[in-house]
């Protein structure tokens, strides 16, 4: 039986996400926050850790190096809802194994989890990126730059703060 970590800050998708998995055969134990995930990697070996990009006030980037020290075999799967080719490619450099955007089904959960191998095969989309996935991707980078501070961020980005906290309401441009 495959043992799997799920840190996420969201208590009901979690659980969730614990019962859906654990239909499959998966067995599962959940943490909230960086500091239960380590106490628990630190207790016991996992086969897999689902990782939420965004827990809470911290970041999910900041956790993954620390979480591979204590078990360098651990196959990473990041899932956020704040999904941006920046923090995928940093979370694959700093060791997570798949990146999933919120929200994803079991399925593609478990095909990430059975997954140990690149797909070379991977077919390239037809057209690049829409204006407003590349906004999206902006503002989320200067968000990640500015460790999630809005007002910091809005300055930067010339918005008024308001605005900004609107735009980040919004789900994440598909294309």
């Amino acid at each position: 039986m495959t043992s799997i970590l799920i840190v996420d800050d969201e208590v009901q998708f979690s659980h969730i996400l614990t019962r859906s998995l654990s239909q499959y055969g998966f067995e599962c134990q959940t943490a909230h926050d960086g500091q239960q995930a380590l106490e628990k990697l630190k207790q016991q070996r996992f086969d897999a850790l689902l990782l939420d990009l965004k827990l809470g006030n911290d970041s999910g980037l900041r956790l993954l190096p620390q979480l591979l020290t204590l078990q360098t075999d651990l196959h990473i799967v990041v899932l956020t809802a704040y999904a941006s080719i920046n923090t995928a490619v940093e979370a694959i450099k700093l060791g997570a194994c798949d990146y999933l955007c919120k929200p994803c089904g079991s399925a593609e959960i478990i095909q990430a989890l059975n997954k140990k191998l690149a797909n070379a095969e991977l077919a390239i989309a037809e057209a690049p990126p829409s204006l407003e996935r590349l906004s999206w991707e902006r503002i989320q980078t200067v968000l990640a730059e500015q460790s999630g501070n809005v007002s910091a961020a809005a300055r930067i980005l010339g918005l008024h703060r308001r605005t900004l906290q609107r735009k980040l309401l919004k789900k994440p441009v598909q294309q």
